[in-house]
């Protein structure tokens, strides 16, 4: 593989990449090859993979060969794609994120991966992690757009990685914001849908009633045909919905002129970033000016939401590692990781339900705001990629924990379990990408998808590329 072919693949989408493949302009094998290259060449610097697999390249060229005889099975056939390490592979080891060897997993494809595999996608490797899905920062993996600052978490491998350009897509779990963190702090998009629309059986699990599987791309488009492959039934996951899965590609450009937009006034713009508050101000007259109408709500519950996620998230994580406690594995667990699961013994049963009455109650005023509007816009991080070293942020004058204040505007869709898209919206005065968040009623992908794309083809900022890749 030259250099010259891998830098004239990088730059590309899955939806230029899958034409060439079907007009037999590209052989996945060429690709897969570039991407092995790219990762060769600039993941010393990144570390977002932790495994490549070693049947890559023959799955490329089988890939090829079917093409050859019969066509594509689909846009994904031929496609490199990378996985976050908690999702289980037959073909290479999952770790989720931790280096207790005495924890193993099973050596069978998660519901997910057997159906990109089902698409004909390639699975290229591994990605990197805050282990066992806890976390914002997923060391050592480093923010391409500069070496010093964290890609996020946990999915923070799957953001550096679709960043860099080393492979056009990858998927992510998000519990809080794990798959839309990583996507607004590297400047890619990730998509959470609607709780149940992706099956989560293979794949470790960090709060049965909070986890969402997902892609991470480079374009809205990219993420509509990754959701087309991954949406439908999974038998191993009781949550797991058999609605009718919809086209999501077919409507990405109708106008969006006349959609209702919420803007949720409080909690998501109390303690913003000036240069993220300006972008986000700057998308909502994009939107206005193509016809949407744009309208401030309030949702009064949220001012409890912090205190019911982590009281739900905590007892969940905690119940799953249980074992791990009795036992000791625990004491393997990195520091920040094993406090967190030992934190979780301290919520008690009453803690518990009152979490889960704020959940409801945080659920019915979102169907309310959303019984008046088609979707809510609003920034998916206060803050951009901030430095591996800091541990602590002053937003709006008041000093919070980058913990708290990364995922405090991703987790409300979580406990909701309503889909929610980020996007990149622009960029701060130090280059760091800004995320804008786009969210829908249960089951609306295809519309959240729809006025994302819309915002996203009338601007550049998905073809701007980190420091390390140009």
């Amino acid at each position: 593989m030259t250099t010259a072919v891998t830098d004239a693949l990088w730059p590309l989408p899955i939806t230029e990449l899958a034409r060439r493949i079907a007009a037999r302009e590209l052989s996945s094998a060429d690709l897969v090859g570039a991407s092995l290259d790219r990762i060769a060449r600039l993941d010393g610097a990144l570390n977002s993979f932790v495994h490549l697999s070693s049947a890559a390249l023959d799955a490329a060229r089988a890939a090829d060969a079917e093409i050859a005889r019969s066509g594509p099975r689909g846009p994904l056939h031929g496609i490199p794609i990378a996985i976050k390490d908690n999702y289980t592979t037959a073909d290479m080891p999952t770790r989720a994120g931790t280096a207790v060897e005495a924890l193993t997993f099973p050596a069978a494809d998660s519901h997910a991966v057997a159906r990109l595999r089902a698409a004909g996608a390639v699975i290229l490797g591994k990605l990197r992690m805050h282990e066992f899905a806890w976390g914002m920062v997923t060391p050592p993996t480093r923010n391409p757009w500069d070496l010093d600052r964290v890609p996020g978490g946990s999915s923070g491998g799957s953001g550096a990685a679709v960043a860099a350009r080393l492979c056009p897509a990858a998927l992510g779990s998000d519990t809080g914001g794990s798959i839309r963190i990583p996507a607004a702090l590297c400047g890619v998009v990730g998509l959470k849908p609607t709780y149940g629309r992706v099956g989560r059986s293979g794949i470790v699990p960090h709060s049965w009633s909070l986890d969402h599987a997902g892609p991470l791309t480079l374009t809205v488009a990219d993420s509509a045909l990754m959701l087309q492959a991954l949406a439908g039934p999974d038998a191993g996951d009781p949550a797991a919905s058999a609605a009718p899965v919809p086209d999501y590609t077919a409507g990405l450009d109708r106008p969006i002129r006349g959609l209702r937009v919420a803007v949720i006034r409080n909690h998501f713009f109390d303690a913003v970033d000036e240069d993220v508050a300006a972008a986000i101000e700057g998308a909502l007259r994009f939107l206005a000016g193509q016809g949407c109408t744009v309208r401030d709500v309030a949702v009064p519950s949220l001012r409890h939401g912090l205190g019911a996620i982590y009281a739900i998230e905590l007892a969940s994580s905690t119940a799953y590692h249980d074992r791990s406690l009795a036992q000791g594995h625990v004491a393997g667990f990195a520091a920040d990781v094993r406090d967190l699961v030992e934190m979780g013994r301290l919520v008690t049963g009453p803690d518990y339900l009152r979490a889960e009455q704020v959940r409801a109650l945080i659920m019915d005023e979102m169907a309310a705001v959303l019984a008046e509007a088609d979707v809510i816009v609003g920034p998916a991080s206060p803050l951009t990629a901030w430095r591996t070293d800091e541990s602590a942020v002053s937003l709006g004058g008041r000093a919070e924990s980058v913990l708290a204040a990364s995922w405090r505007l991703t987790y409300p869709f979580n406990l909701t379990g309503l889909p929610a898209i980020a996007l990149p919206c622009g960029f701060d005065r130090r280059g760091l990408p800004i995320s804008l968040q786009i969210a829908g009623r249960p089951f609306a992908e295809a519309e959240i998808l729809r006025v994302a794309h819309q915002y996203e083809r009338a601007h550049d900022w998905w073809r701007r590329v980190p420091p390390l890749v140009g």
